[in-house]
């Protein structure tokens, strides 16, 4: 067991509780607080490793968004209304993003929780924070579900406290266009984005881009674990390593695997897995971000096992009767997958792995980013 000082912290807070973006919106669906609810039913978070994530005030948000769109989604949460006007400048109060009862409060929980996690890491360490990973957020919009871009700010007070090289790796289903907005000129950031083809917000296109620090690779439908471990091995790795960071940033958004209604691909949670337990000791700074991921149970058994993997704990086959518990007390309702759900999402954490051929096109796309 690693000593008290160095064991991994986790970020969380019971804002996300309860807290819906509406009754048919995709993140209706409970996620951190499974996380929580789950990882302490296992006997894996004590509270000596628990941080409560603080609310940043508005005027701190300035450091990358727009002094205007933070105060019109502060306003919009207390008249729980936006005009029309502020609708088509800031885009909130759309279908993707709602008004809705927490809808500052939450996202600013969120964004407190990444720039503590800048500090917290000031001289090393791990730090988790599920509730963050909002990566489409603009300086001056919302978009894709994500109201502000904590991402953004985590890599921002990394720099600010000591870490001048970032690398950001992104495994979310969707290109993190928010982040690229930011940092896709920066020769200190590193960021590396492996997202499914075609899809929101159909950006990333594939190549090298800014300083050789920016990379996207768009994925094909269907993407295995297999496929994955490849791009690990010949794509994230070795760019990792030849960047040298002082820190990495890991999105670890679960919308990639199979049972994720929102994308189409075929991931296991072991390859998500994979991801975290390979990138673990190549910097003296390592911060995971949730992200994506619209399953509750794929999700809160994803991201249980992210914290899991920075700690080393070993995931049982069969889980004891509280997480079970857990488990069973989730709902996905208006979900076809929610209305049957198979056993093993009651009983286990893993997957089982999703293995396949490597298909020409992945190989091909690897090697044009090697050219």
């Amino acid at each position: 067991m690693l000593a008290l000082m160095q064991r991994p912290l986790f970020i969380g807070s019971d804002i996300y509780r309860g807290s819906s973006y509406g009754a048919w919106h995709p993140l209706r669906v409970p996620r951190v607080s499974t996380v929580m609810d789950l990882s302490r039913a296992m006997g894996w978070l004590p509270p000596e490793v628990y941080v409560p994530s603080p609310r940043v005030k508005p005027q701190t948000l300035t450091i990358w968004h727009t002094p205007d769109y933070v105060q019109a989604l502060h306003a919009a949460e207390a008249a729980q209304a936006v005009s029309a006007a502020v609708r088509s400048r800031h885009a909130i109060g759309t279908p993707s993003n709602p008004v809705f009862a927490e809808m500052y409060r939450r996202p600013a929980t969120a964004a407190g929780g990444s720039l503590l996690a800048g500090e917290l890491l000031a001289h090393g360490g791990i730090v988790y924070h599920p509730a963050g990973g909002t990566h489409h957020g603009m300086p001056d919009r919302a978009g894709g579900f994500c109201y502000l871009n904590d991402p953004v700010l985590a890599i921002l007070s990394l720099r600010r406290n000591g870490a001048r090289r970032v690398a950001y790796v992104d495994i979310d289903a969707h290109h993190p266009d928010g982040v690229e907005h930011a940092f896709g000129d920066d020769p200190d950031v590193l960021m590396i984005s492996v997202h499914e083809e075609g899809i929101w917000p159909r950006t990333g296109a594939l190549g090298v881009t800014g300083y050789g620090t920016t990379i996207n690779l768009p994925v094909p439908r269907s993407l295995h674990d297999d496929e994955m471990a490849l791009i690990v091995d010949t794509l994230i790795l070795p760019r990792v390593q030849g960047f040298c960071p002082d820190a990495i940033v890991l999105q670890c958004g679960a919308d990639g695997v199979e049972e994720d209604p929102q994308a189409h691909l075929s991931l296991s949670n072991q390859a998500h897995w994979s991801v975290v337990q390979a990138l673990m000791g190549m910097a003296p700074r390592l911060l995971v971000l949730g992200g994506g991921g619209y399953n509750p149970w794929s999700v809160g058994r994803l991201w249980t096992g992210v914290w899991g993997a920075l700690n080393g704990f070993e995931v049982p086959d069969r889980l004891d009767a509280a997480p079970e518990a857990v488990l069973r007390g989730l709902r996905f309702d208006g979900n076809r997958r929610g209305r049957n759900p198979p056993e093993h999402w009651f009983t286990t954490l893993a997957d089982r792995p999703r293995n396949g051929p490597i298909r020409d096109d992945i190989r091909t796309r690897l090697a044009e980013l090697h050219s």
